[in-house]
């Protein structure tokens, strides 16, 4: 194994709740279940640990039970923790998953969004390794501008993994036009994909990001149930096929995928052998 992930977005807690359909404006609904879990941030790192990946969480937490509840899985995951509480708690998203595995969410923030500069220059990242972060950490602020700051700085060799989310046209122009040129893996939902491109055909929207990225890095293009696109400048993009699943809640797939991708990549493995695909190898 070679390299560790520095995970430096926010992890949150989800209180997920089963419910046939999300109700409309004004009305409401009955949960068949209800389940309060780590998430945001985490689904990545568990992925990537579980992958065989030594991680490190080098994000903010807060004091409070919410706090507490992300410790103990960082623990159980066998991810080491940067820094010490902040006084504020933890934030958490309150997730809708209906009958079709889709979700709707609300989220209300706390500590992980306290992350300065002083603090992530104590994280000492080598050469070989990768550090993720994510769009929401990048929206307007006085962190994301720090954040950025760090981010230009990281050692040659280190190699930076961004996943925009779905906040992708919320996070500034300028910030952007900073991060993106080191940024070594890019990873991406296909409307997030088409909002930074202003292209709709994906493997377009690949193309093109691709040469908004660092010389030799890799756009992954997600595309659910179609698999995902692997893009790179040598060898244009390459279509890759999801294995099939029974989808049960599809909150944290993306944070799966790109877990799993990086940790493939930390051990050499080329982009596209990477990528989680069909077992047929096709």
């Amino acid at each position: 194994m070679h390299g560790r992930l520095h995970h430096v977005g926010p992890v949150i807690i989800d209180v997920v709740m089963e419910v046939d359909s999300v109700p409309v404006p004004g009305g409401g609904a009955f949960a068949s279940s209800v389940v309060t879990l780590p998430g945001g941030g985490f689904n990545v790192i568990a992925a990537a640990a579980r992958a065989g990946m030594e991680v490190v969480y080098g994000g903010a937490h807060g004091t409070g039970p919410n706090g507490d509840l992300v410790r103990a899985a960082l623990r159980d995951e066998g991810v080491a923790v940067a820094h010490p509480p902040r006084p504020e708690d933890t934030g958490f998203c309150v997730v809708m998953v209906d009958s079709d595995a889709e979700r709707t969410f609300v989220t209300r923030l706390g500590a992980e969004v306290d992350l300065p500069l002083a603090d992530l220059r104590r994280l000492r990242p080598a050469s070989g390794d990768f550090v993720y972060t994510v769009g929401y950490s990048l929206l307007p602020g006085e962190r994301a501008d720090e954040l950025a700051t760090w981010l230009e700085g990281l050692a040659d060799g280190t190699r930076l993994v961004l996943d925009p989310a779905p906040v992708a046209g919320m996070i500034p122009t300028r910030t952007l036009e900073r991060v993106m040129p080191r940024v070594e893996v890019l990873s991406l939902g296909s409307d997030e994909a088409a909002t930074l491109s202003d292209e709709t055909d994906e493997e377009k929207a690949a193309a093109l990001l691709v040469e908004r990225i660092a010389p030799g890095g890799v756009v992954v293009l997600r595309r659910g149930a179609r698999g995902c696109l692997v893009a790179r400048e040598e060898t244009g993009v390459v279509p890759v096929p999801a294995f099939p699943v029974s989808a049960v809640d599809t909150n944290g797939a993306g944070d799966a995928h790109v877990g799993v991708f990086t940790a493939g990549l930390s051990r050499g493995t080329d982009p596209v052998e990477a990528a989680p695909k069909d077992d047929s190898g096709r």
